[in-house]
């Protein structure tokens, strides 16, 4: 069972803070192969979820608040560790992001930047793709919105 933390860049722990980068590094720079500046400045103005499983971080993702990303709140660097994909810890992940930023905020839509072979999970959660697919670092995003 996945045992979730929510916390603000202010209250992470330097331990913390390493483990969501070398977690964010692994997958999006090194196995995706994509060299591009993950700490883009907006991870203090982040909620960070972290999902831990036999005290290993498994699961993350960055709940961002309105006019940081978007004119929405917003759900980015979703993440997942390899050796622990297939277990449904994604699905967690979102069902988690989502209920949070409910939480936080109340009813509002969430804008997420997708990758593109991504839509058909993102959509399974109620985001619908606004826009063609965009190039973003090499890989193919979308824009989509949950109303």
């Amino acid at each position: 069972m996945i045992q979730w933390q929510l916390k603000p860049f202010s209250e992470l722990l330097n331990t913390e803070l390493y483990s969501v980068l070398k977690l964010r590094q692994e997958v999006f720079i090194v196995e995706q192969n994509c060299p591009y500046l993950d700490n883009d400045g907006k991870d203090i103005y982040a909620h960070h979820l972290m999902g831990y499983f036999d005290d290993e971080l498994v699961a993350y993702s960055r709940l961002l608040p309105i006019n940081i990303s978007y004119e929405e709140v917003s759900i980015g660097r979703v993440v997942t560790a390899t050796k622990h994909r297939g277990r449904d810890f994604g699905k967690l992940l979102m069902q988690k992001s989502i209920a949070e930023l409910e939480r936080m905020y109340g009813m509002v839509p969430i804008r997420i930047g997708a990758q593109a072979y991504l839509k058909k999970f993102y959509e399974s959660f109620g985001f619908e793709d606004l826009n063609e697919p965009y190039m973003e670092d090499g890989i193919p995003h979308m824009i989509m919105l949950r109303r």
